[in-house]
């Protein structure tokens, strides 16, 4: 479900909650909108990130006989330097879906950093990461949408651009919210949602688990996640 529908649906009470609600920034349009119909229970994750991603991977070896790191083979650092290597990137800016935050995010850092060669391309998340895949295979430039938590950065050595005018904003907060009347209509659904809390590196490895199987065995995966994690499951199931 895309960002806008999934926020929609809760506050018309179509969908009870969501733990994928990131603030203040990324999401904040869609919390002004539909705040007063929702409950927040405030972050289940913090230390989130969203930007442009390049590969920073080496060719060949990742050090040399020196022991020093051999330089990636994308050189980009920062954001205004894209327009530098406009031709490499072959003009394009590979996104996701077109109503996401970090998309809407993206365009306004276009406008900020005068990338008006450059073109973002409109997917999905699969259709996102199957072209990264495909640039490190090749060693070819390509730059993203990215954020933490995401498989991605468990499976390639992957770099956020600097944002000097920090139109991404900084590290952000995952809240969980609620429908209007859930309390009361569930109360033992609600204070788990309440009590629910996780890391970064917990979620990634949660999230490499499923991709593994490009999706396929989500309820396996979240088994094995409890089998690993049964305290942390524990006090999430805890009355206070």
């Amino acid at each position: 479900m895309t960002a806008d529908k999934m926020w929609q649906a809760v506050a018309t009470g179509k969908a009870d909650a969501m733990v994928a609600a990131w603030l203040p920034s990324t999401h904040g349009h869609y919390y002004r909108q539909f705040k007063d119909r929702l409950v927040d229970l405030g972050p289940n994750l913090e230390g989130t990130r969203i930007g442009l991603v390049v590969p920073d991977i080496t060719v060949g070896r990742q050090t040399a006989a020196t022991g020093q790191r051999n330089a990636p083979y994308i050189t980009v650092n920062s954001i205004p330097e894209l327009k530098d290597y406009a031709r490499k990137f072959s003009r394009k800016i590979i996104g996701i879906d077109s109503e996401a935050g970090i998309m809407k995010k993206t365009r306004e850092a276009m406008q900020v950093y005068g990338l008006t060669t450059f073109r973002l391309v409109d997917g999905s998340e699969v259709s996102m990461t199957a072209e990264l895949s495909d640039a490190i295979r090749k060693q070819e430039w390509i730059v993203v949408t990215g954020w933490i938590p995401h498989w991605m950065f468990a499976r390639w050595k992957l770099k956020f651009l600097e944002d000097p005018k920090n139109v991404y904003g900084g590290t952000e907060k995952i809240h969980t919210m609620t429908r209007t009347g859930l309390k009361e209509d569930m109360p033992k659904v609600y204070r788990f949602l309440d009590n629910y809390q996780i890391s970064p590196e917990d979620l990634g490895q949660l999230m490499i688990w499923i991709q593994e199987d490009h999706g396929m065995f989500p309820y396996d995966k979240a088994l094995r996640y409890i089998r690993y994690h049964g305290k942390q499951i524990q006090s999430w199931l805890e009355q206070k």
